[in-house]
């Protein structure tokens, strides 16, 4: 299946759960979702399209905290980033991690340095902050203050 043939499939196949779609350089596209859809999402583009999770990310932007899971499509040279965001006093989103085992180091990441509580995760303990770091202080987040 050649690119353009993939991301109609994509498009067509999630059409009820895609809020907006944006194509970003040539070999970058991006769907925002609501948050509650990010499982049956990720499952779609993983085990349906064969999608190679790369890696998510997490940013606090004016509007909350989003997550971003890039997937990438190496024989038709693309990656799609599904965006949820998520509210900035609570952020909270369901952990693919049942879907993608490897995504649960990500998280973890994540949950340390932006505070975002990944819903079902096996094991959401710090990762990389020292363990005397204090609780309710997230280093990525807008508001911190060294």
């Amino acid at each position: 299946m050649d690119r353009a043939s993939l991301l109609d499939k994509i498009r067509t196949d999630l059409a009820h759960w895609i809020l907006q779609w944006e194509q970003g350089p040539e070999d970058r596209h991006y769907m925002s979702i609501d948050p509650g859809h990010v499982v049956s999402v990720s499952e779609y583009l993983f085990n349906e399209r064969q999608g190679r999770f790369a890696i998510a990310s997490g940013v606090d932007t004016p509007q909350g905290i989003e997550i971003l899971y890039h997937f990438c499509f190496d024989l038709q040279g693309c990656v799609v980033s599904v965006r949820a965001l998520t509210d900035r006093h609570a952020p909270q989103i369901d952990s693919i991690s049942s879907v993608i085992p490897g995504a649960a180091w990500i998280e973890r990441e994540i949950h340390d340095i932006l505070g975002v509580e990944f819903l079902g995760h096996p094991n959401l303990k710090r990762l990389i902050l020292a363990d005397d770091w204090p609780e309710g202080v997230y280093p990525l987040r807008r508001d911190y203050k060294p």
